[in-house]
């Protein structure tokens, strides 16, 4: 079953070399890193970020006349679009998004991640008229989907279409209020619908910018197709739109909130927290959130406890889990309730003690920073400190960190405290004279692991196991789950070490293979060989017998005195006619199209895997058919005897190719001239080694990681020499943690020196290996 490839994870890559990497900023030798062929529109072979140009475009609407020009379009809708504002809690502006009228009686879609929660809205027409939102008329949250309520009748509303009706490559355009620029206009093109998080979207050649959000996403006639929604964090010109479609269960079903209910969803009583230094603090099923910059310096923000501080000694501990670990978020204490306050907190990965006296960089200074083996990253981490007489203890999970004797500031009050950008999440705080610990108790924590050491992998539990474990329950499910949580990670780790030990005997097989005399080389097993690397249930002999049937139906229809020309011909007829074999056109960025297997089953792929099933037919029945690996476009060439070279494009299903025609499309692809050595027939090996550059820049486009690594094993498997793989191959080596590994392809790059290679990016690796090294080497 053909599966749609991953698309844009909208998660940074953590890692400074990598985002160059994929910024296309690491090159050898003039060549972009990320493939032996820089991205073009026209490159069916390198998954393009938009379909080739000899794709053949959709047929244009009957009713052309009424399409619009984008002045037109930008004219007619503009008292329809509006900017919606969201405060903060000093009444200021604390966000900027989009929306556009769907009802006359006052109603403006827009997403739900625009207004947020808790928080006054307002809505300003392109004359300048402001209105307060007074009903959210409805939401959908996992839509990411919104419908506001103004006081205002007669309203210009836009036309809902229907969006599962746009075509791939269709005009679009975009209005919104991009950086705050308000009511502006974009145009662009729909590159196709993506499943995102389990939402349809639709996915846009076009910039897409913060204050977008919430805008409509119009057809040239002026209806709504789509609410933009995000932009790719991989390129500029690249956003996505929920489809309008998804709009409409909202208007018939609406789920209302007056505003002033909506004014008190999420926030804390103030009762119990102060505020201070802006950001957005807000609580759900016990847990705290905090998102948005602070205005305090660094970005600081507060959040107070009002209970009431015991006499010293005392505790105060919370849990705390980062939204991204280059965030810090933490505990203050012995605050004044302004900008003088201690801090301990997770910063970058590491545990910092710092002390603020002021409001700014000068009046700040970190007093004991350092990584702690007790922090776990990406998860939750209990902090606690634990103030005496004469110091500060301050420990994560139970584990002490550091011990200061500092007494510049006196008593004061506790709480929360974030920086930067952080998102962050709180549970579980606390504030007394001596505070449970997160580990349990030794003797409970062995009963309990007696009690589970032979517990049944199949089945229910015996009666007498609960009644004993529930006794114990605080520590029991403590056990519990990390008993369950380890093996669950070592099931993961025995996965990983299967996939490894899987993708290395197909590299060793194919690597065999393909050392064979050319003549010898079985191509289409060859093909099959990188379609098992991705896919370890593969059945490689029945896919080989099914194409053994079909060159045995092939053979039987041709007669034994056909010429070479017709033998081709009947060829033709026998894949593309009779069989339906075809370019993949709608579908053409899926993987599916460069595993063999499936382009058999589906009779649909690219240039390349097609040719690999023409050039294994045509030798069976006698025909002299080569591969050319023309750039942008993989075709072969039918050699008859004493006859001119005649090309054949199997993409565009066996059409004839001249040498003239083969040097417009080049031409046409790459804005380059043909050259007479791009002519020249390539061997299997390079043919195989396209496939997995083609799959390495599916997977590039994907940020998949470890299919990048995977495919790039592969390739130096099959030529160790290429400085390029090498290259590519340390780098996410690096990324993903083998650095013995990387360091191998460091020192090969410097040691056999290859024409090219930008030397001091290589050392600059190579010190990044060996920090990382040491970093591990730490206790």
């Amino acid at each position: 079953m053909r599966q749609l490839t991953g698309l844009y994870q909208l998660g940074t890559w953590n890692r400074l070399v990598l985002c160059l990497l994929v910024l296309g900023l690491f090159e050898i030798g003039g060549q972009s890193l990320c493939g032996s062929e820089k991205p073009d529109p026209a490159n069916p072979d390198s998954a393009p970020a938009t379909l080739p140009k000899t794709t053949p475009q959709p047929e244009k609407p009957a009713e052309k006349t009424s399409d619009k020009t984008v002045e037109q379009l930008a004219e007619s809708v503009r008292q329809s679009v509006v900017v919606i504002s969201v405060s903060g809690r000093d009444g200021k502006q604390q966000g900027i998004g989009a929306g556009f009228v769907i009802s006359p009686a006052g109603l403006i879609a827009t997403n739900a991640h625009v207004i947020g929660e808790g928080r006054p809205i307002s809505i300003q027409f392109h004359d300048g008229k402001q209105f307060p939102v007074t009903e959210v008329h409805a939401t959908q949250r996992m839509a990411d989907l919104a419908i506001l309520r103004i006081d205002r009748k007669g309203l210009v509303a836009l036309e809902l279409g229907d969006a599962t009706a746009l075509k791939q490559g269709q005009a679009v355009v975009a209005m919104g209020n991009p950086h705050g620029l308000k009511h502006s206009i974009v145009s662009g093109v729909v590159s196709g619908t993506r499943e995102i998080d389990g939402r349809s979207m639709i996915q846009l050649a076009m910039p897409i910018e913060p204050g977008n959000s919430g805008g409509p996403l119009l057809d040239m006639q002026g209806r709504v197709q789509g609410i933009i929604t995000m932009k790719s964090l991989v390129t500029n010109n690249l956003g996505f739109a929920v489809l309008v479609n998804a709009l409409k269960p909202l208007l018939d079903k609406p789920n209302p909130v007056a505003m002033e209910r909506w004014l008190t969803i999420g926030t804390l009583d103030p009762k119990e927290w102060t505020q201070l230094f802006g950001s957005r603090w807000r609580q759900r099923s016990g847990h705290i959130f905090v998102d948005g910059l602070g205005q305090g310096f660094g970005g600081r923000s507060l959040c107070l406890s009002e209970q009431p501080i015991p006499e010293i000694p005392f505790e105060c501990q919370v849990q705390v889990k980062l939204g991204d670990e280059a965030g810090a978020a933490g505990l203050v204490f012995h605050s004044d309730g302004a900008d003088r306050h201690y801090g301990f907190y997770a910063s970058g990965g590491k545990l910092r003690l710092s002390c603020f006296e002021g409001p700014d960089v000068f009046s700040w200074r970190v007093m004991q920073e350092k990584p702690s083996p007790a922090y776990r990253k990406n998860d939750w981490n209990l902090l606690k400190v634990r103030i005496e007489k004469d110091r500060m203890l301050c420990s994560v999970n139970d584990q002490q960190v550091f011990e200061s004797s500092d007494t510049q500031l006196a008593r004061g009050k506790v709480g929360l405290a974030k920086f930067r950008e952080t998102t962050a999440e709180f549970k579980g705080f606390q504030v007394g004279k001596e505070l449970p610990r997160l580990t349990p108790d030794p003797t409970q924590v062995e009963i309990v692991e007696k009690l589970i050491a032979e517990i049944p992998t199949t089945g229910s539990f015996a009666p007498k196991l609960l009644d004993e474990l529930t006794p114990h329950a605080p520590t029991s499910l403590s056990v519990l789950r990390q008993r369950a949580k380890k093996l669950e990670q070592q099931a993961q780790q025995l996965r990983k070490l299967a996939d490894m030990v899987h993708q290395k005997r197909v590299r060793a097989e194919l690597v065999k293979h393909l050392q064979g005399k050319e003549e010898e080389i079985d191509l289409f097993r060859a093909a099959l060989l990188v379609a098992w690397i991705d896919n370890d249930d593969l059945d490689i002999a029945a896919t080989q017998q099914q194409l053994e049937r079909m060159a045995r139906q092939l053979i039987e229809s041709v007669p034994k005195d056909a010429t070479a020309d017709a033998r081709r011909d009947l060829l033709n007829k026998f894949l593309f006619v009779d069989h339906g074999f075809h370019g993949s056109r709608g579908d053409y960025y899926n993987k599916s199209n460069s595993y063999v297997n499936e382009v058999l089953d589906d009779r649909e792929g690219l240039p390349i895997t097609l040719s690999v099933v023409y050039l294994e037919l045509a030798r069976r029945i006698g025909l002299d058919v080569v591969g050319i690996g023309m750039p942008t476009h993989f075709v072969v060439e039918q050699r008859p005897p004493a006859s001119p070279r005649q090309f054949i494009d199997v993409f565009e299903g066996g059409k004839a190719l001249s040498r003239v025609e083969a040097a417009d499309l080049v031409k046409k692809n790459t804005d380059l001239p043909l050259q007479d050595q791009q002519l020249e027939p390539v061997t299997k090996k390079m043919i195989v080694s396209r496939i997995l550059e083609n799959l390495l820049s599916l997977a590039r486009n994907s940020e998949d990681s470890h299919s990048m690594l995977n495919y790039l094993e592969t390739l130096v498997e099959l030529d160790p020499t290429v400085a390029r793989h090498r290259w590519l191959r340390a780098v996410f080596r690096f990324e993903l943690s083998f650095l013995d590994e990387a360091m191998i392809d460091v020192d090969w790059l410097l040691q056999t020196a290859p024409e090219g290679v930008d030397f001091n990016r290589v050392k600059e690796l190579g010190q990044f290996i060996e920090k990382r090294r040491r970093e591990q080497a730490q206790p």
